[in-house]
């Protein structure tokens, strides 16, 4: 099973949401990691939820949540996702 963290900038992202769209993304991350496998990562990206995020120094992957999207980087060995950046899509992709 995976852990989630968060690094100190996904923190400051997430203070700035509402509550109600707080909870929405930290509960759908909590069954996000609960569910997590290759099959569910080959099913949410075959639904184009997840996808590959291409031009960037290391691999990170893009998560659809309804109009917020959340930018997260995987450790297999330490089975933990790590989040880097929540924002809505507008700000999703521009480089801080």
């Amino acid at each position: 099973m995976y852990i989630l963290a968060f690094n100190n900038a996904s923190k400051k992202d997430l203070k700035k949401i509402d509550k109600h769209n707080q909870s929405f993304i930290l509960d759908s991350l909590e069954d996000f990691i609960q569910n997590f496998s290759s099959e569910y990562e080959t099913a949410l990206t075959n639904s184009a939820k997840i996808k590959k995020l291409q031009g960037q120094k290391e691999e990170l992957y893009r998560l659809k949540l309804r109009s917020y999207r959340v930018i997260y980087k995987k450790y297999e060995n330490k089975l933990v996702i790590l989040v880097v950046h929540v924002t809505t899509r507008e700000g999703a992709y521009k480089s801080s």
